[in-house]
């Protein structure tokens, strides 16, 4: 898919968002930026994308509610016209040593219950059209089988959810929707990051760098460009699973 003139859908507009977003802009696509709480940078990135000569629009919404989720998508199709791309980038990473029910519910609803609302109100708009892509994105190690690190449970299992349902709806929706996710590892150092958990990452990281947003928005567009990948997870890791 060539991605002049299309439209694109981003949800979770922070940090690597801001770089998929730009991204995206330079090749031509407009884009619909949907935030709960980061409104600042949905709106940096929409000025941005503007200033490229494309479209943008911000939209606020609760990506885990349902009512939400299908206004935000109604909005962006009656002012953009079309929905080529789906981008399901909002998460949360939070670590819980002892998870009740409520940590549960709230990682999963974030993480893969919002993929699953977003892809459900977006397919037909996209199958109306020319088709489309939706992109989700996962985690390295629930893509590797390792949940390795204590104190993610409901982290990891909602990251295996979003690669099981990428997998399941790139079934449902072909052949007019690929589905593709991405799984990130070392890209952005946390900003509380000591220099000993600095030096630990890259030595288990075979490529010895953190990778940084732009890898993740080259395999975005990789996604978008092909028309012969589905059901796909892809870890952008530098190699970080071999360890």
């Amino acid at each position: 898919m060539d991605a002049k003139g299309k439209v694109a859908l981003l949800t979770g507009g922070a940090r690597i968002g801001q770089v998929v977003a730009q991204s995206l802009a330079t090749l031509g696509c407009d884009l619909a930026l949907v935030y709960r709480g980061s409104r600042e940078a949905a709106e940096a990135s929409a000025k941005a994308a503007i200033s490229t000569g494309v479209r943008a629009i911000t939209i606020q919404a609760d990506a885990t509610d349902k009512d939400q989720v299908a206004a935000t998508v109604n909005e962006a199709h009656h002012a953009l016209a079309r929905i080529d791309i789906l981008v399901n980038m909002a998460s949360v990473y939070l670590r819980t040593p002892k998870p009740d029910l409520a940590d549960w519910s709230h990682i999963m609803d974030a993480n893969a219950r919002s993929v699953f609302l977003f892809s459900s109100a977006a397919a037909p708009v996209m199958r109306h059209g020319d088709g489309g892509r939706i992109i989700n994105f996962a985690d390295w190690l629930p893509a590797s089988s390792r949940p390795h690190y204590p104190g993610f449970v409901p982290y990891y299992s909602s990251k295996a959810a979003v690669i099981a349902l990428t997998e399941s709806l790139a079934v449902e929706l072909a052949p007019e929707i690929l589905v593709n996710a991405i799984a990130p590892g070392p890209i952005l150092a946390p900003p509380d990051l000591t220099a000993e958990e600095d030096s630990e990452v890259i030595k288990a990281t075979p490529l010895r760098r953190w990778g940084g947003a732009a890898e993740i928005a080259k395999t975005v567009r990789f996604l978008i460009d092909s028309d012969f990948v589905t059901g796909e997870c892809i870890r952008v890791d530098g190699g970080r699973h071999l360890y």
